[in-house]
């Protein structure tokens, strides 16, 4: 009998411990993104532009949506349905499968920037200078914040273990980085930087790493907003940064790619073509390479390690469009009007797409499909047969 009742209490130790194992671990993640979800611009909070989804070489256009004006706003996808914004001032939830609208919400000005889908809430700015929080499946505002400035770039988030919300960070051309509270839309913190902001803030959960006009590439504490560092980058930061482990990858106008350590505080390498022009695109960044589109039509492979060329693919006009690594492939769009599937080793053509209109929003892969949007003002879903 003392045999079983020490296994018993064996058993209740084990699960106890597994239990307070578990706990934690919820509540310092919080946030459970499905696998086959792109719930934010770049695909992930480091914004990476790496997507795990297979891909077939030889995708058919499935459907496509048309918005009130041009699109130059990114989508995500998540809980069945596409997000975009347009510049029509509308932010538009589709059905993913079949590309019917499920409801859209006036913002009053232009949406250029990618949403963020967290849990049920769409986080999304416009060039108003307003921030919205949106009901996911119904549309309907939760709250709004007014920045000082137009919002371009996308928002992210955060999650610190102790808190019962999360932490939304986003840019304005008020020079200033909000941190709100997902909740209430109440500020947390704001930075204050030397000029615009345009992209997307990187984090890793425990800094924000973003550029701007100011031509630096900021690091803060994500909990109180203080700078820990900042790097002169040599020109203005149309884009945003990827962070891979403890160094950030990023284009600017000066017409080079670079990689900054962010302990040792320098640019250790950079690369720049004499002939090339700016970037706009913002770079994907795997354990090998770094792609990025130009401004002098190119779409770049960089080696990650030393910054040497490995391969350039030429299109017919400028890629501002954020390239996306799907596995041993890369989707771009271009202002040439075309969707490109390169290979990933060599940069040789698999397919395109003729759109006809120019393609600077950036794709979104989820579930065997690539959502891209088009000056036209149409979301375009294309894939294998439904």
């Amino acid at each position: 009998m003392w045999r079983l009742n020490f296994i018993f209490v064996i058993i209740v130790f084990i699960i106890l411990i597994s239990s307070c194992s578990d706990e934690k671990r919820s509540e310092q993640t919080n946030h459970k993104v499905e696998v086959t979800d792109w719930p934010i611009f770049r695909g992930n909070n480091r914004l990476s532009g790496v997507s795990n989804t297979k891909i077939t070489e030889k995708p058919k256009l499935l459907w496509s949506y048309k918005t009130g004006n041009k699109i130059k706003s990114s989508p995500v996808i998540g809980k069945g349905y596409v997000f975009i914004g347009s510049n029509d001032g509308n932010v538009y939830a589709i059905d993913q499968k079949n590309g019917k609208k499920i409801w859209q919400f006036d913002t009053t000005d232009d949406v250029e920037a990618p949403p963020l889908l967290l849990d049920q809430t769409i986080y999304v700015g416009s060039l108003s200078g307003f921030f919205f929080a949106l009901d996911a499946l119904s549309g309907k505002s939760k709250w709004k914040y007014e920045t000082g400035g137009q919002i371009y770039g996308s928002a992210n988030w955060v999650s610190l273990a102790g808190e019962n919300y999360y932490r939304i960070l986003v840019g304005s051309y008020d020079n200033l980085m909000y941190c709100f509270n997902s909740s209430t839309g109440d500020v947390i913190w704001t930075f204050e930087t030397d000029n615009y902001i345009n992209g997307a803030p990187a984090s890793d959960g425990n800094l924000v790493v973003f550029g701007g006009c100011d031509e630096k590439l900021h690091v803060l504490s994500v909990s109180d907003g203080e700078k820990i560092t900042q790097v002169d980058a040599g020109s203005y930061i149309a884009g945003s940064a990827a962070l891979v482990n403890d160094k950030a990858y990023l284009g600017h106008y000066g017409n080079k790619l670079i990689c900054i350590d962010l302990t040792k505080e320098k640019i250790i390498w950079e690369y720049g073509d004499e002939e090339g022009d700016a970037f706009f695109s913002s770079p994907a960044v795997n354990e090998r390479y770094v792609l990025i589109g130009s401004r002098d039509r190119s779409l770049y492979c960089i080696d990650r390690k030393n910054g040497k060329k490995i391969w350039q693919f030429h299109a017919l006009d400028d890629i501002d469009s954020s390239p996306v690594i799907c596995i041993d492939k890369v989707i771009v769009g271009s202002s040439d009007g075309r969707l490109y599937m390169l290979n990933l080793s060599d940069g040789s053509l698999v397919w395109s797409y003729d759109i006809g209109s120019p393609v600077i929003s950036s794709p979104a892969i989820a579930n065997g499909r690539i959502i891209i949007a088009s000056a036209d003002g149409q979301v375009y879903c294309f894939g294998d047969t439904p």
